[in-house]
């Protein structure tokens, strides 16, 4: 027997009317991306559809959240426009974290860096660079990507770095990329540009504090390892 569409559940299984009535806390995972999906197919209700989803990916939204639409096309009932909108969705939500930020954070030390960070670096399968500028009383005034790679490595520029640094008037910076791997160690490259944007910040009296090495689980730093002395 074919699965009836929402308009025809009674009121208080439908997602929309249950949020109307209920509130968003209501819903479950599923019903809430049933409201994104819209319909389902003929064999599958929207609901039925975002829990065969989600639940691929163990129900757990922190790995759903790195989901492409080449990965959401493979279920049956996902064409490329509900697709599109799971993915838009989805960094409307991650967007909606960073603006949450605080203008003026006080930088006290990497764990805060890694807290501030994951807005920007959290849920990626490819690498990217990140600068974070502070004013003299180590308070962060501006987060900037400065280059975007590949799921190993991506391409930095210390002079498009210092640049930006200059260009906001920042008394230091601490930078940071993420490793989508998960693996914390720091590379040779890492080590090495690390040191010469030091030595390069010394001259110019725009100080390193420190390098983050980002990952979801925890992070690296080379300030707490003692490797910017």
């Amino acid at each position: 027997m074919e699965q009836q569409g929402i308009k025809y559940w009674a009121e208080d299984d439908r997602p929309r009317e249950k949020l109307i009535l209920k509130g968003k806390i209501a819903l479950s995972d599923a019903e809430l991306l049933a409201i994104i999906i819209g319909s389902g197919t003929r064999k599958k209700s929207a609901v039925e559809l975002s829990k065969e989803i989600l639940s691929s990916y163990g129900n757990n939204l922190s790995e759903f959240s790195r989901v492409q639409i080449s990965d959401l096309l493979k279920f049956s009932g996902i064409g490329e426009a509900k697709a599109i909108n799971i993915i838009a969705a989805l960094e409307l939500g991650r967007r909606r974290q960073g603006s949450e930020a605080p203008q003026k954070l006080k930088v006290l030390g990497a764990p805060m860096v890694y807290q501030h960070l994951k807005p920007f670096l959290g849920d990626l399968n490819h690498e990217e660079f990140y600068v974070i500028m502070l004013n003299h009383a180590n308070e962060i005034i501006h987060t900037k990507q400065v280059s975007k790679g590949g799921m190993s490595s991506t391409i930095v520029d210390g002079k498009i770095i210092f640049n930006m640094a200059l260009t906001f008037q920042a008394s230091a910076i601490i930078i940071s990329h993420n490793h989508p791997s998960g693996n914390l160690n720091p590379s040779s490259q890492d080590i090495e540009l690390t040191k010469s944007l030091r030595e390069f910040g010394k001259y110019i009296d725009l100080p390193l504090l420190d390098h983050l090495i980002f990952t979801d689980n925890g992070y690296f730093s080379f300030a707490e390892q003692g490797l910017l002395i």
